[in-house]
């Protein structure tokens, strides 16, 4: 008889294709976590660059007021 791996085989012949899903979903899953630690990381340096920027223009503002006053 020739093999056809279609053709239903006894218990140890069933493969269940959503064990396989399931396994790959629980390891995508695994790494979600880290892709939302790896997402909040870069608002740490936005924020510097942010304060950065509003303390050079406070002291661009005091110099021009010095310098006209």
């Amino acid at each position: 008889m020739a093999h056809n791996p279609h053709a239903p085989q006894g218990p140890e012949g069933n493969h269940d294709p959503a064990g396989s899903t399931q396994m790959f979903r629980a390891f995508v899953d695994e790494g979600e976590p880290q892709r939302r630690q790896q997402a909040a990381a870069p608002s740490g340096p936005k924020t510097g660059v942010i304060i950065t920027v509003v303390a050079v223009l406070v002291v661009l503002g005091a110099v021009a007021w010095l310098a006209l006053g």
